[in-house]
């Protein structure tokens, strides 16, 4: 599991940050202390992140969608461009949809690459992520559910961080 307090971590409050270090880093120790024997007598082993989370957009699924399905749009949203507007981006494969993908250099945000592996217009885009400096690899999924006059978006990742225990720790704050 991994918690976060709404709004800047900087406006935190003190129990805000025992809540979140209590879940987010005793947690991914609590887990390793647990399983890490187990690992160790078999000489081999991995542990599996699952995360997820979703926020609410003022707009119809069908514009969102439109958004996401396309990666030139990622730049207009995600925090990965905005930390670093140098980063180099290079797209392949169709515009939108299935098999549209990309790839990208940041000496900030690390490189890696990500391509679309099916979607359901208006509802659904489902990806691949490599990460090429962490050495990773992950699925994940955007879904778009009407609520309101707005939509739910929710991004569920699931991948292999390996077994340095700091990883898992670094996975569940990855944005």
């Amino acid at each position: 599991a991994g918690v976060a307090a709404g709004g800047s971590v900087l406006n935190a409050s003190t129990a805000d940050w025992h809540w979140m270090l209590n879940i987010n880093l005793l947690g991914v120790a609590r887990g390793c202390r647990l399983f890490g024997p187990v690992l160790i007598e078999q000489g081999k082993g991995h542990i599996v992140n699952i995360s997820s989370i979703s926020v609410l957009v003022n707009a119809p699924p069908e514009r969102v969608y439109a958004y996401v399905a396309d990666p030139r749009g990622w730049k207009l949203w995600s925090i990965w461009t905005q930390r670093d507007p140098a980063m180099t981006i290079t797209y392949s494969g169709p515009a939108s949809g299935a098999g549209a993908a990309w790839s990208w250099q940041s000496a900030s945000e690390g490189n890696g690459a990500m391509t679309f592996s099916s979607v359901e217009p208006g509802r659904r885009v489902a990806f691949d992520l490599q990460l090429a400096d962490l050495g990773t690899t992950s699925r994940g999924e955007l879904r778009f559910a009407p609520e309101g006059s707005g939509t739910r978006v929710t991004w569920t990742m699931d991948g292999d961080t390996g077994s340095n225990p700091l990883y898992h720790w670094f996975a569940l704050f990855a944005d």
